[in-house]
Parts: structure tokens; sequence; C-alpha cells
């Protein structure tokens, strides 16, 4: 409120700052330089503010001289100020002895009252313990009369039902729990030490007594007396001595008799048959246990006795111990066969087990019981996953060591390395080789090999590029397999070193091995999206929903095969071409054919022609079924465009050199002018004019062959060309 009174002068509204922000409370200069320096520079900050403190001063002035006379008047209206301060510090030293007099005698009150309460309290603890030793000595001696008195009537003719013996230890154990919870807050008191003995004796006598009558009630199937025993157990909270007891006396004498390690391996189908008999003993054994404590479905909520799992903390204990004391040869890893046919048929009777259990509460306790994390860990999958790891990884290295070797006959792949790098695949995920918990680790086996296999497809077309491809002396067919080149034909001085990449690469790769190559590559890239169908209902087994990750990973390997394939189809369309254009060279021929041979007009094309075509006509009927359509068209259309344009140049060479002939005969002609030269020049006409009827049908036939093909003559580069040269050179031959 007095800061509002000081009424601060009018400001204008082009200042960068509010004036009123001076005036909050926890006014901070650097919070209010940093937000200034949010709209304008620290030079119109500092402007600004000396326009506002000339304000400040100017209205400074102003009130001073508005109360001017007050001013004035200050010093004289404290004029006889020190004289009446002095006549008061007499009465107020005074007022301050009579206030410490009554503060000392206050707090002599209040420490008295505390000595007063702390002794009271100190009197009610030991009255407390009294009362507690009391009670001790109380519940003893009522425990001991109620002991007494049931071994007078046992004496007696009138013998005690195993009804009314469960009643009185239930009466017993009560009194039993109360003495227990007074001895524990009594400890350490003298008398204690007097009654303990007697304590002591008193529990023998319970404990005894609960056991040789819980067994009577398990050996006779008496709920009743079971239910008493259960009850009795809880209320002196002993529900693990009541199972322990069950563990022994009832569960390990059948395990002992059913775990037998000489019958599971003697029979073929012996752990299956153990675990059988095992599970077989909950509902045999276990029935009363299980409806008394609501471990059954048949139990009544009104008359079963809660705290108690004896499957988890009676059966399933004494099950482990018996599997891992006697079963030694279960969990050996060495044969990875034997050991996932184990391991799976163990994991089904957990899995069986856990069914039984008749609760999620149950299954969470066994799950966090110690022995079942024991039983879980004795399975070495480390060292299984180790030895599937040198299974698959090294049939696929030692595959791709023989390089270009072909595929079996029944495989969908050509070349064996990818045929092994498939099945391997597949066998990773296998219900025989597959273990739900190694999931991550076959995963990643998975990436690895795919990995691997992508490396050696990149390697084997940097080869292509490097090296010469070693022509085809027959047809491109895939009815001869065994005919190519692989490269596992190599030269080196050191008979026993395994040959590496590197080593084979002075092996040539025929054009056949690149279409293999790339129609692996390609039917492999199709298939990726089948290995993500096949694992899904693997990890659903763990519970893994995030299948995007995985197709992320696939999406990489898809990407690092697919850069390969650019290199081995130009590899392969420049082979084509030069195979073609081999024989494409046999235009340069035909002046040889029709020059002084006095050959009839050509009326067909050559067979240069058909031979050109034939690898790429071959390569369509022949790799029909093992290439996409898209791909044959790609490598043709690369092959003919290159082909096209080297034709292009020999056939325009071969016309020019008829056109350069020809202009030389005339001129001999003229020089000449006898008959003999006439008829001779009139002949050598002749000649060129069927040299260029020959080339213009051999170009003619390439175009329609090429459209047979199913090829659009517009996609090959300089074909348009060539077809305009075939032209030319038909107008040359009418007009002679």
């Amino acid at each position: 409120m007095e800061k509002k009174s000081l009424g601060l002068p009018l400001a204008p509204e082009s200042l960068c700052f509010d004036k009123d922000a001076f005036m909050k409370d926890g006014f901070d200069v650097d919070h209010f330089v940093s937000e200034c320096r949010k709209r304008v520079q620290l030079e119109e900050l500092r402007d600004d503010l000396e326009l506002y403190y000339k304000l400040l001063k100017t209205a400074m002035v102003e009130l001073i001289n508005k109360d001017y006379a007050d001013f004035v008047n200050l010093s004289t209206n404290l004029v006889g100020m020190d004289k009446a301060l002095s006549q008061l510090s007499v009465p107020l030293g005074q007022l301050r002895e009579e206030v410490m007099s009554l503060k000392s005698s206050v707090s002599q009150g209040i420490r008295a009252v505390d000595d007063h309460l702390s002794k009271q309290e100190d009197i009610r603890k030991k009255k407390m313990c009294v009362l507690r030793l009391i009670q001790v000595i109380r519940s003893v001696e009522k425990i001991e009369t109620i002991l007494n008195t049931q071994s007078s009537k046992e004496t007696s003719v009138e013998t005690n039902s195993p009804l009314l013996t469960g009643q009185i230890l239930e009466r017993i154990a009560t009194e039993f729990n109360q003495l227990q919870f007074h001895a524990v807050q009594s400890k350490g008191m003298p008398l204690l030490d007097k009654v303990r003995p007697r304590i002591a004796g008193i529990t023998a006598v319970l404990q005894q007594s609960l056991e040789g009558l819980l067994l009577e009630g398990l050996q006779n199937s008496n709920v009743d007396i079971i239910r008493h025993c259960l009850r009795t157990y809880a209320t002196i909270d002993k529900t693990r001595d009541a199972e322990a007891l069950v563990g022994q006396v009832l569960v390990k004498p059948y395990m002992d008799e059913v775990i037998v390690e000489q019958y599971v391996q003697s029979h073929p189908n012996g752990l299956q048959i153990m675990y059988d008999k095992l599970l077989d003993f909950v509902p045999h054994h276990c029935r009363l246990l299980r409806e008394v404590t609501g471990g059954a479905i048949s139990s009544e909520k009104a008359d079963i006795v809660p705290g108690y799992d004896f499957l988890v903390n009676s059966v399933w204990p004494e099950i482990v111990r018996g599997i891992e004391g006697k079963l030694l040869s279960l969990f050996n890893p060495g044969n990875p066969d034997i050991f996932h046919e184990k391991y799976t048929i163990s994991m089904d009777f957990v899995r069986k087990f856990e069914l039984q259990c008749g609760s999620q509460a149950s299954v969470k306790r066994l799950r966090l019981h110690p022995t079942y994390h024991s039983f879980n860990n004795k399975w070495n999958l480390p060292v299984y996953f180790q030895i599937r790891f040198k299974e698959i990884a090294g049939s696929l290295e030692a595959t791709l060591l023989d390089t270009l070797e072909e595929a079996p006959a029944e495989s969908s792949y050509c070349l064996n390395s990818t045929h092994v790098l498939w099945n391997n695949l597949l066998k990773c995920w296998s219900d025989e080789i597959f273990i739900p918990l190694l999931a991550h680790r076959f995963w990643k086996l998975t990436l690895q090999c795919l990995e691997r296999y992508s490396v050696f497809i990149n390697e084997l077309s940097l080869k292509a590029t490097s090296t010469d491809v070693t022509k085809e002396k027959k047809p491109l067919s895939l009815s001869s397999r065994d005919s190519s080149a692989s490269l596992n034909q190599y030269t080196s001085e050191d008979q026993g070193s395994v040959p590496s990449t590197e080593m084979q690469a002075s092996t040539f790769i025929s054009t056949r091995q690149l279409v293999f190559i790339v129609a692996d590559v390609d039917k492999l890239r199709d298939q990726l999206p089948d290995i993500l169908q096949l694992i899904k209902p693997k990890l659903e087994l763990i519970d893994f929903k995030n299948v995007s990750i995985l197709s992320g990973a696939l999406e990489d390997t898809h990407n690092s095969l697919s850069s390969c394939v650019p290199v081995l189809s130009n590899r392969i369309s420049q082979d084509l071409s030069e195979s073609s254009f081999s024989c494409l060279k046999g235009a340069l021929d035909v002046p040889r054919q029709y020059r002084r041979t006095n050959k009839e007009m050509p009326t067909r094309a050559s067979l240069y022609v058909d031979n050109a075509l034939r690898p790429l006509q071959q390569l369509q009927s022949d790799y029909k079924d093992l290439l996409k359509e898209s791909i044959r068209n790609e490598w043709l259309q690369g092959a003919l465009s290159e082909s096209t344009q080297k034709y292009l140049e020999t056939i325009s060479d071969v016309l020019n050199s008829v056109k350069k002939m020809e202009e030389s005969l005339k001129r001999l002609k003229q020089a000449r002018k006898t008959v003999s030269s006439n008829v001779s020049t009139t002949g050598g006409n002749r000649d060129d004019n069927k040299i260029r009827l020959q080339l213009a049908l051999d170009i003619e036939h390439f175009g329609d062959q090429v459209q047979k093909m199913g090829l659009k003559t517009t996609d090959i580069q300089s074909f348009q060309a060539l077809s305009e040269l075939a032209i030319l050179a038909r107008e040359q031959v009418t007009t002679e």
C-alpha cells in the first residue's frame, strides 16, 4: 500500500519497459534487463532508463517543493525528543526485570511437570512389562493346564475324537499366539529367562501334536482334521512349517519314486512319461489340501484356510530338487538336438504345472520362487546357442568359399550359397532349433547371415566389373547347370590353406553365373517379408510386438542387396552386347560376298543377324521362369542400345566404303573411256547396289526380330538412326 501511495510520475508510452515493474516485490535487476533485451537493444534500454531517471528527479523536486513547510519543520518537531526517551528508560528496565523473573518461574514449573510426566511414563512402561510377564505366566499355566487335562482324558476310557483334538490344538494355538506376542515384548526380562524352558516345552508339544495330527488327516483324508491343523499353523504363524512338512512327508517319497535317471534314459519317451507322472501328483495327492486352502475350483469360500500355496511351496521345490539332484544329464547341451528336445518337453511341463496353480497370483508366486529361477538357470542356453551358431554360420561360410557352386535341382534358387542361406534362416526359427528365450540372439544371427551374404554378393559384383567375363561357347540354358565355372577352381601354392575371397579374384565369372546371382538376389529380396511372417508367431511367445523395428532392419538388408544389382546388370548387358556385336560385325563381310561374285540381287537378310540376336532370344526363353520380365527387358534394352550403336557405326563405315569405291570407279571410267572399263564400271555399280540392298535387308530384319522379342524400338538408343540408314541405302539402290 505504501508503494502505491508514492505516486510514480507518468512516463511516456514509448518506454521499452513498464515503470510499475520497479515497485513489485522481489524486483530483480538481471531478470529486468534480460526481459528488456528480448525486445530492444541495450543502447535503447539505457536511453529509456536515463529518460525515466530525469523524470523521477523532476518529480522528486516537485514533491519537495510541494511539502516544503513540512521539511523545514521536521527538525523543530524533534526538539526535546532525547529527554523523553531518557525518562522512558527507567520504567522499561524495571519491566524487563519483572518479565525475566516471571519467565524463570514458568521455566521451573515446566521442568517440574516434565519430571513428573517422565516418572509417570517410566512407571507406565514398568507396569506394562509386569502385565506382559503376568500374561506370559498366565498363558503358560493355561496351556499347561489344557495339556494336563488332555493327558488325563486320554488315559480314560472315553478317548477323544480327532475333531476334538483339533479344537483343543486351536485353543492352545490361540493362547500360544498371545504367549509369543507378550514374550517378544518382554524380551530381556530376567523372569522371562526362567519361564523360557516351559515355553520351549509347550512349543515342542504343540509342533509335535500338529505334525502328528496333520499326518493323520492326510493319511485318513479327513478334511476336518486338515482344516483344524492348517488353521492352527496359521494362528501361530507357522504356515511355512506346514508346507515344508507336506513337502517332506507327502511329496518327497513320490518324487523319489518317479524321478529316476535310469528309467528316463532307458525308455524312448522316458522324460515325457516322468513329467506326466509328476503332473498326476497334484490332482491325485493334493486334492484335499487344495480344497481346504482354496486352490481348487470346488473350494467353498466359507471353509477355506487362506495363506497356503502347497503347489508353489511344497510340490514344486521337491520336483526341482529331485530333477536337479538325480537327472544330471538332463541339462547337458553337448548334443544340441537332444538338448532342444529335453528343454522343449521340460518347458511344456512347467507350462502345464502353472495351469494347475489355479490363479494368477499363485502363478506369480511360482515364478518368483527361488527354485523356479534355479530350474531355468540350469539350462545352459548360451552354450546351446554357440553350438547352433557354429552349425548355421559355419555351414554358410563354408558354402561361400565354394562361391558359385550351383544349388541342388530341387532348390528354388540357382546358387548353392543362396540355397544354404535361406535354409539356415529357416533353421534359426524352426521348431527343432528355436528357443523363445534366445529369440534376440537368433534374430541377430539372422541379420548376420543376411549381412554376410550381402557382403559376399557385393564382392562378386566388384569382381564382375574388374575382370573379363568369360564368353560362353554354348547357348544360355538352365539345363546344363554343371557346365559353368565356379570360383572354387583356384590356384594356390599352399594347398593346405582355405581359399579366401581375395584368392579367388582371378577366377572368371561367366555371364550365366551373373544371371544366377541376379536371379537369386531378386528372389531373396522378394522373400525377405516372408522372414517376418515366419518370426511373428515365435516372437508372440515372448510378448514382443514392435515388429516395425525388425522391418527396418530387413529394409537395410534389402537396400544392401539392391545396391549390387545395377552393377551386375550392366555387366550382363555389356556381355550380351559384346556377344551380339561379335556377330553383327559380319556386316563387314557383306562387300566381299558381292564384289566380283556375280551373285543375284539379295532377297533375304544375312545369317549373321539371326546369330547376333540368338543370345538375346535365348535369354528370354531359357530364363523366362527364372527372371522377371522387367529385369530381362532391362538387360535386353541395355545390350541392344550398345550393340545397335556399334552396328550403326559399322554399317555407316561399310556404306561409306562402298560410296568411296563407287566414286573411285567413276573416276576410272572417265580416265579410260574404253568399253572394257565401261563394262567393269557397270558391273561395279551393280555390286554396290547389291551390297546396299543386303545391308538394308539386314537392318530391316534386325528391327523385325527386335519387335518380335516384345521390345519397343523407341526404347533402344540409335535404332531410329539405324532405320533411317536402311532407308537411305534402299534409296541409293533404286536411283541407280
